[in-house]
């Protein structure tokens, strides 16, 4: 994959479509489907476009009359991804749902997608639907109060705990896998190990006692709902009191 120093020069979203006789036998988002299909199976390192090729049926040939490099089809791929988060804009919704639909749309994305995280940084994400999300996360942020800068970090704050939260979820469930088990049948595995611990560590140990009927999807779900209204309570608060402050210097 190229670095960074170059991602936006190179990037498939700073030219124009490639050009090249003939037809081709099956369109971009036929091959884009595809390969999110292979990457959502074996993860960046199971995509090639020789297997895609061999997914499509046609040969690699259709793919790169699209597209020139593996970089180029991965551009695709997570804009295509980014398409199925859903915001509303600015005035549909009260700027907290809208925020909290951004912060849950790209949790629940990367848990059907966990290869994305693999490309967050790496490659500009300035595709259409990409771009089409930003735009309404700046209207809805900026229709609640926040201004310049504060709307990245406001927005940086709830997606870097979606990112987060989803990357660790991810982890877990690859880990569990292989075993062929659900995750509160590994928990419940656990269970002796982990009263033997509780034994030795008190506070720990009366917690446990106390909350050891564990769903863990419902957990994990639950735990993360919990981090965005935490946050959205903050960047609330934050809102009020940087709005006191401007009336009380009598500023607009």
């Amino acid at each position: 994959m190229s670095s960074n120093a170059d991602s936006l020069a190179n990037s498939v979203w700073t030219r124009p479509p490639r050009s090249r006789g003939g037809q081709p036998a099956l369109s971009r988002g036929q091959i884009v489907r595809a390969a999110i299909e292979l990457l959502d199976e074996k993860g960046l390192d199971g995509l090639s476009m020789r297997r895609l090729g061999s997914r499509l049926a046609a040969g690699a040939t259709s793919a790169y009359w699209h597209v020139a490099t593996k970089d180029e089809l991965l551009e695709l791929a997570l804009d295509e991804v980014m398409g199925e988060i859903e915001v509303p804009e600015a005035g549909a919704a009260d700027w907290r749902t809208a925020a909290a639909a951004l912060a849950h749309g790209l949790r629940a994305m990367i848990l059907r997608h966990p290869w994305v995280t693999g490309l967050f940084g790496v490659r500009p994400a300035v595709g259409p639907n990409a771009m089409r999300m930003s735009d309404r996360v700046v209207g809805v942020l900026t229709a609640a109060g926040f201004s310049g800068m504060q709307v990245a970090y406001a927005s940086s704050l709830l997606m870097s705990h979606a990112i987060g939260s989803a990357t660790t979820e991810a982890a877990w469930r690859r880990s569990i896998a292989p075993s062929g088990k659900t995750a509160d049948e590994v928990v419940d595995e656990m269970r002796p190990y982990i009263d033997e611990l509780a034994s030795r560590y008190p506070n720990y140990g009366a917690w446990w006692r106390e909350n050891n009927a564990i769903n863990v999807d419902a957990m994990q779900d639950d735990n993360f709902a919990f981090g965005v209204e935490r946050l959205l309570d903050g960047l609330q608060s934050w809102l009020d009191r940087d709005a006191g402050d401007r009336h009380d210097a009598g500023r607009p």
